[in-house]
């Protein structure tokens, strides 16, 4: 038996009806239809047909805009975590299934222009409403509010997913600090509970790997692609071989080593852990690309860049509202900015009632009341965070176009 089998999730944890909780009932299958896939299965499916999911890729990672096509981009770091994931949740004995999920899906909540983005929005959203935007909450509000798929009848849904990938979504985030990850016991409410970043730990053990297999991933990748935008010298990358001494620093070497490491030395009674020295060398790196990287000055630029482009669009549609009108103001838009008028009242349709509504196209629920202006605030934010780079950038140009 492997180590972890015994705490795996399926019908034999104790967490596990729990964990396969949907909001919703599931909608009836095909009349004479087999069941041929397992709770998370269905979840991962229904996630790589999600709208977010499909504009990961186009999305920043680290480097905007990048002229390398082989600068890492949003999708490319999801797959690198579903992959690493499986490799540990596999060697320990965990639901492969539900770390795909969860590795699949656990970005599907990321602004445009990666985590200077996620500032800029979160900014903006204090500003209007009083509340934080952080990626991992945005996550969880897009596969429960947002993100809409088409079912039997053709109605348009809510993606409805398990509780354990709704978990792992807003539960991947935080730097692991401490050496030896383990799932919290308690059952919350993820929507209610959850006030910051990092507060809890995830539910399940698979959630916890997702957990430590994206700090895996990004620490070597991120100095690659350093290198390929030249923000690193030869005395940096001199600096940053001598932080191990078993492997030479590259992507391939850093995911087989800090893999190979926790898998050895995580138990159940320990949690998920590194070797000591494992854990020095990983913290060792990720402050070495907070100095050389992510608060590299060559970077500001692009950071004042994107904070016009987004207020500008934000404050662009605000100042249409004007409570029952509002949608009528927006329609009025047209004329100056057709992109940014059709596609924002068609995005907003899916969410509001109207009178002209066809419901019974419809099975998810009305969430914005646009006689409220915070509400419609909100509005504004979750459609910008959805945005890819390249969209949110020709928006900001058709509109200082005119």
């Amino acid at each position: 038996m492997s180590k972890f089998e015994s705490v795996k999730m399926d019908e034999l944890n104790s967490k596990w009806k729990n964990a396969i909780k949907r909001q919703d009932k599931m909608y009836a299958p095909l009349y004479g239809q087999v069941a041929m896939r397992s709770e998370f299965a269905r979840d991962y499916t229904r996630i790589i047909n999600s709208d977010a999911y499909k504009r990961l890729k186009h999305k920043t990672q680290v480097f905007f805009a990048p002229q390398n096509d082989h600068i890492c981009t949003r999708i490319e770091h999801v797959n690198l975590v579903e992959s690493i994931s499986y490799t540990i949740a596999n060697y320990l004995g965990l639901n492969t299934e539900l770390t795909k999920a969860i590795a699949t899906a656990h970005d599907i909540g990321h602004s445009p222009f990666g985590h200077q983005g996620e500032r800029i929005l979160s900014g903006l959203s204090e500003r209007e409403f009083g509340e934080k935007f952080w990626h991992e909450r945005n996550g969880l509000r897009f596969v429960d509010k947002i993100e809409l798929l088409n079912d039997y009848d053709g109605r348009k849904r809510n993606l409805n997913l398990t509780y354990a990938v709704r978990d792992g979504i807003i539960s991947h985030c935080g730097e692991v600090d401490d050496n030896g990850l383990k799932p919290r016991d308690e059952y919350i409410d993820l929507e209610k509970d959850y006030l910051y970043p990092n507060q809890y730990s995830p539910y399940t053990w698979e959630g916890c790997v997702v957990k430590l297999a994206d700090k895996i991933s990004y620490i070597g990748r991120d100095i690659e692609d350093g290198k390929k935008m030249k923000l690193l010298s030869d005395r940096d990358i001199d600096k940053i071989d001598k932080m191990t001494q078993h492997v030479k620093i590259n992507n391939t070497n850093i995911i087989n080593y800090l893999v190979v490491d926790v898998c050895e030395n995580s138990s159940i009674e320990n949690g998920l852990c590194f070797s000591t020295e494992a854990f020095d060398t990983m913290t060792s790196i990720k402050k070495f690309n907070y100095e050389k990287i992510y608060r590299n000055e060559k970077i500001n630029p692009t950071v004042r860049y994107f904070n016009v482009l987004m207020s500008e669009i934000f404050y662009t549609l605000k100042k249409e509202w004007n409570g029952k009108s509002t949608i009528f103001n927006l329609k009025r838009m047209k004329r100056y900015y057709p992109t940014l008028s059709y596609e924002f009242v068609n995005w907003l349709s899916d969410y509001i009632d109207t009178d002209d509504k066809d419901k019974d196209k419809y099975a998810n629920k009305n969430i914005y009341n646009l006689e409220n202006l915070e509400d419609y605030c909100r509005a504004i934010i979750d459609y910008m965070s959805g945005m890819t780079d390249n969209y949110i950038v020709s928006v900001y140009n058709e509109i200082v176009a005119f």
